[in-house]
């Protein structure tokens, strides 16, 4: 009796099992040796290979387009392959038209040499806005992958909706890696970027992250290759583990900021300027920053140069706790606290540094140490 149950429901799920294939298209096996066309769906997701050229050779976008705004509430899965891209493509922040983007690890998304746009060539939310996290279909991703901006173009940017997700993604060769732009619910934009790296193409306005909107959360990146690692235009942003480091030629170096914090209410945990000329610089409207055990460092003497942990553009309002600066050399000048305005109620608690190597005169990080 049990073997006969145990038969019957191994084929009843195995009918079960042909029944699903069937409704989904996917293909069947090929035959041993048989070349392997994609298939139109595999699982449920829609394979965008067998609709966009994915050997580099063709431009893809406008087949990209077109499978996203034919399937709403779909997954759109890339395999391996250069997708080339001559324009951007736009994903619905209406979550009865959203779709999600699953790239594999080795699936690239590469902008055309002659990239003329001033958009992102991922625009995440860049039609059909919305504010709407209660219908289902608000929480879309990016996920995987890698961008590659060709060194003109911009990677991906969040443009509208609420909760979009940036996961796994590497970027390669972009003048600005991230964009979030100002949100849809009063400039919120609650969107939430995690292990994603980004390389910049090295030049003077080459940024990683800009966050023009507020309530985000960043973890774990790693940025290079940029003159400035974050520009953060936003308030009430969460950024954990996020490391931007100094990889650029040395006649910018001067103007090189890992984090640049032009609005109020940010936190920084366990984030790291690495080898900036100034690790963060905080702009005349910048109030209410928290930076817990936080870290600047330096990895080279850089003779003649400047070596400044923080710098307030006015008055200095951030708390700074558990901070390790890592002055190395005398050969430039370290500095721990330049401030444009005397005053702000901002303190530095419990720093961890060699103060014989800070060789700055003023020195005004002793009148705000707690």
């Amino acid at each position: 009796m049990k073997t006969a149950i145990r038969s019957s429901s191994i084929a009843a799920a195995l009918a079960f099992a042909a029944a699903v294939t069937a409704i989904a298209g996917e293909s069947p096996a090929p035959a041993p040796g048989a070349p392997c066309a994609p298939a139109v769906q595999t699982a449920g997701f829609i394979n965008v290979a067998a609709f966009a050229p994915f050997d580099g050779s063709a431009d893809a976008s406008a087949a990209i387009q077109a499978l996203i705004d034919a399937n709403p509430n779909r997954t759109l899965w890339f395999p391996d392959g250069t997708y080339l891209l001559e324009n951007p493509i736009c994903t619905p922040a209406d979550p009865r038209l959203s779709v999600d983007l699953q790239l594999s690890n080795y699936a690239i998304l590469k902008a055309a040499p002659d990239w003329a746009h001033t958009n992102a060539m991922v625009r995440l939310g860049g039609i059909h806005p919305a504010n709407n996290i209660r219908t289902p279909g608000s929480v879309y991703s990016l996920t995987g992958g890698i961008i590659d901006g060709s060194g003109v173009a911009d990677g991906v940017s969040i443009e509208s909706g609420r909760e979009t997700r940036v996961r796994l993604v590497s970027m390669k060769r972009v003048r600005v890696g991230l964009h979030i732009k100002r949100g849809a619910n009063g400039n919120s934009a609650d969107a939430d970027i995690s292990d994603v790296n980004i390389v910049g193409n090295r030049a003077p306005d080459s940024v990683g992250v800009v966050i023009d909107a507020a309530d985000n959360t960043l973890t774990n990146m790693r940025i290079a290759d940029v003159c400035t690692g974050l520009e953060i235009n936003g308030g009430g942003n969460l950024l954990t583990n996020v490391h931007p480091l100094w990889t650029n030629p040395g006649d910018q170096y001067d103007d090189g900021v890992g984090f640049r914090d032009n609005s109020g209410n940010n936190c920084y945990h366990r984030c790291y300027s690495d080898h900036f000329s100034t690790g963060w610089i905080f702009g005349p409207n910048s109030f209410n920053a928290v930076l817990d055990t936080c870290i600047a460092y330096w990895y080279s003497p850089s003779p003649g140069k400047r070596h400044t942990a923080i710098r307030s553009d006015g008055p200095f309002r951030a708390q700074v706790s558990g901070m390790q600066i890592g002055f190395r050399w005398t050969e430039a000048t370290n500095t721990v606290l330049e401030v444009s305005e005397p005053g702000g109620w901002g303190f530095l608690r419990d720093l961890r540094m060699d103060s014989r190597l800070v060789n700055e005169e003023r020195k005004a990080y002793l009148d705000y140490l707690r």
